[in-house]
């Protein structure tokens, strides 16, 4: 109920239970009051089995019947001003009905109500708020004292709470709590097996909150510091369970009497908790919730350097969601805060973040510069973690950049604090970067056995965003070498691990993995639902843009028969300087103008791709950058061209030559010998090719290349041998959709048919 409160957490706990059981009989009702669209506007959003309905009011006739029912025999004159106040309303035609149960003008007799006084002076309120309010003017002075009490405690309450809030012994309370069961303001909760039996409530929530605003702001105030001592003194030494509880009646208490002489003290209280309400919800994997404490106790901080740590922590939470302008927002104001104060080291940990969140969004050149200043400053004392954070960082930004020397110096350099201070989050990271330093170089298992380290470091010593990010960059290293089986078991390790911390930003990195990953593996409506369920979670997030508009979802568009969409908007001078997003860009560009029927613009796209591999090492971005180029090159009968890619290929060492490599040469070299008339050749080269891509268990492109085989044969006249061929490709383009193949395979259906047929 009143769904309306509930925060971010608890709402995706509703959906993943709606998820997770969606093989079982269990149906959630959930009631909200509007509001809920503005503070929750994706709430119920394309979710299985999602049904919304919106309480209109009643009818006159309905509205009449129901008071009708409450109240047989009420004046028709007294009936009338009731339901013109009540407009549809049916709490308002019941609460109205309760006052005059409380002024005696009705009485009870049995189910039904009797009207026993008179109702000339019948004084309807305009609202419901003041209907309510009137009502308990009416209540008996010890009633009216027990209900602001309970108001202050929450919707529900016990009768402990109330006894330690109001100073009044529990039996003395029972009297009135009785009286207003009664007169159905509260509700005894009696049922056995609930956690809540003996606990009392506001039978509407609507009740609580008038009685709580009528309050003066003195009471209000010693009433909530009242509450927040009591709740305090209920929880144990290590139970920080009802801390947000505590923090939000100093809030009140605070905001109840700011000029008074104590509110700095109580301020702070609110501070100290609202922090810690940050971080158990922080422990809890509630990153929106722990964000909203962070930014609420910074905003009560009167020290800068406390304010400016409360803004870190709020800045990480924001990252952790992929919030990345607001992340880089609050970071740069902690930054600025501690540089203000001379705490240059804390200034300089919080560049490093900077740095990461500034990368992400693709403002490699500004990361850098930044992060380069808060060094130098740091650089003139003794090496500590703080430095050998940002150095590890500088690392991995300046790897990106394309300077693998800068990186290979800048990472040496963390390594050094780490080892001599014995940091294991600092070493997971710098033994990450330097696997990047090391593929880039040409010495890809020795770079796969740092990367395995920096992740047993990792989850040897409890360190999440370490792990994750080896996790996902040793799926990465499965992708390079064509292990799709191996990556996407990585990447489902990763995504229970970040799904478990809720941290949405590696959750959508590894996303959009999986979608590579099923793309690969021919799973083609999993790619689907997985980008639609990114566009649900975060829809603004870079790598839902990556997934559902870049690669790999236009290629399965087209691939079904669609007409992908070129994205608009020209890429930033920054995220250009990126080596490995503009190889991505550039290769999903060259597969985008390919569906498209445009090969000079594929091919110039693929050959950027391509090139790219000499600073990224044998980079997946870098492969299907070749790939669409040799495609484009055929298409446009540039043979010349198609063999100088294919020499390129060779030319590679065999230690970084990834087996698609081969097997895809293998497949233009087949089409090439076609192309010029060198029969014998052909035969061998698409045999090796499909040979490859089954042993790789890659199935799209092994029909692609059993088509073309297929379509070769035929043109030679042997239809016949083609049949297996044929039969084996259909039944892969028919479970991938793959529209545009099987059209292509009907028309040599057809051609085969018409061979068959002997002449007379």
């Amino acid at each position: 109920e009143d769904l309306q409160w509930a925060d971010d957490t608890l709402l995706e706990f509703i959906e993943y239970l709606l998820e997770w059981s969606r093989s079982f009989p269990i149906f959630v009702l959930t009631l909200s009051r509007p509001d809920i669209a503005d503070r929750h506007p994706s709430w119920g959003a394309g979710k299985r089995d999602f049904t919304s309905l919106f309480l209109e009011p009643l009818a006159p006739a309905a509205m009449s019947e129901l008071l009708g029912g409450l109240v047989p025999g009420l004046p028709a004159e007294a009936r009338d001003r009731i339901l013109e106040r009540a407009e549809g309303i049916p709490l308002y035609a019941v609460e109205t009905v309760r006052m005059l149960l409380d002024r005696g003008v009705l009485a009870q007799e049995g189910a039904e109500y009797r009207l026993v006084g008179s109702t000339d002076a019948l004084d309807v309120p305009e609202t419901l708020h003041a209907l309510i309010a009137a009502r308990l003017d009416g209540l008996a002075p010890a009633e009216r004292r027990v209900l602001e009490d309970a108001s202050v405690l929450g919707k529900t309450f016990t009768k402990e709470g109330l006894s330690a809030l109001s100073g009044v012994d529990a039996g003395e309370l029972e009297p009135a709590l009785s009286a207003l069961v009664r007169k159905e303001i509260l509700v005894l909760q009696t049922d056995p097996r609930s956690p809540e039996r003996g606990h009392y409530g506001f039978l509407q929530a609507l009740v609580q909150k008038v009685a709580h605003d009528t309050l003066s702001r003195r009471d209000r105030k010693a009433r909530h510091l009242a509450a927040a001592r009591y709740f305090e003194s209920a929880w144990g030494d290590d139970d920080s369970e009802l801390v947000e509880v505590v923090a939000a009646h100093y809030l009140d208490a605070y905001a109840a009497g700011p000029a008074d002489d104590d509110a700095a003290e109580i301020k702070a209280m609110a501070r100290e908790r609202l922090s810690q309400a940050g971080e158990r919800a922080f422990s809890l994997a509630a990153s929106s919730d722990a964000e909203r404490y962070f930014k609420q106790a910074a905003e009560l901080a009167d020290d800068e350097v406390v304010q400016a740590g409360l803004l870190e922590r709020a800045g990480e939470m924001a990252f952790r969601l992929t919030r990345m302008p607001e992340a880089i927002e609050l970071l740069s104001r902690a930054r600025d805060l501690f540089a203000s104060r001379d705490h240059s080291h804390a200034a300089a940990r919080v560049s490093a973040m900077l740095g990461n969140v500034r990368w992400h969004e693709g403002q490699i050149d500004t990361a850098l510069e930044e992060m380069e200043e808060a060094y130098n400053v740091l650089a003139q004392d003794e090496p500590d973690e703080d430095l050998g954070a940002l150095a590890a960082e500088l690392a991995r930004v300046q790897f990106f950049r394309g300077n693998g020397a800068e990186s290979a110096r800048w990472v040496e350099a963390a390594l050094e604090i780490g080892e001599q201070l014995a940091l294991p989050q600092l070493l997971s990271e710098a033994l990450n970067t330097k696997h990047l330093v090391l593929a880039g170089s040409g010495r890809p298992e020795e770079s796969v056995a740092l990367l395995r380290h920096a992740l047993q470091l990792a989850l040897d010593n409890d360190l999440p965003n370490a792990a994750l990010r080896a996790y996902f960059n040793l799926s990465h290293e499965s992708a390079i070498r064509d292990r799709w089986e191996e990556a996407l078991e990585i990447d489902q390790q990763g995504l229970a691990l970040t799904r478990k911390l809720g941290i949405r930003q590696y959750e959508m990195m590894v996303l959009y993995h999986l979608t590579i990953d099923h793309y690969f593996l021919g799973d083609w409506d999993v790619v689907v639902a997985v980008i639609v369920e990114m566009r649900e979670i975060a829809p603004d997030s870079r790598w839902t843009e990556l997934s559902g508009d870049w690669f790999p979802g236009p290629a399965v568009h087209a691939q079904r028969g669609g007409t992908p969409t070129l994205p608009e908007g020209d890429f930033s001078t920054e995220e250009l300087a990126d080596v490995q997003a503009r190889a991505g860009y550039e290769s999903a560009r060259a597969t985008i103008f390919l569906a498209l029927g445009r090969p000079a613009e594929a091919l110039e796209a693929g050959e950027i791709a391509w090139g790219l591999r000499e600073a990224l090492g044998p980079h997946s971005f870098s492969k299907e950058g070749l790939f669409a180029a040799l495609e484009a090159s055929y298409a446009l009968g540039d043979f010349d061209r198609v063999e100088r890619l294919l020499g390129d290929v060779r030319a590679l060492a065999p230690g970084i030559t990834a087996p698609t490599l081969p097997a895809q040469s293998a497949r233009y070299e087949a089409k090439l010998a076609a192309s010029r008339g060198e029969h014998e050749r052909v035969e061998a080269s698409f045999a090796a090719a499909e040979g490859a891509f089954r042993k790789l268990e890659m199935p799209f492109p092994l029909a692609e290349v059993q088509l073309e085989h297929a379509e070769w044969l035929t043109e030679q006249g042997r239809a016949g041998d083609a049949s297996t061929l044929r039969a084996e490709a259909r039944a892969t383009f028919d479970r991938l959709q793959a529209q545009p193949s099987l059209d292509r395979l009907d028309r040599l259906d057809q051609r085969a048919a018409v061979e068959a047929v002997p002449s007379i």
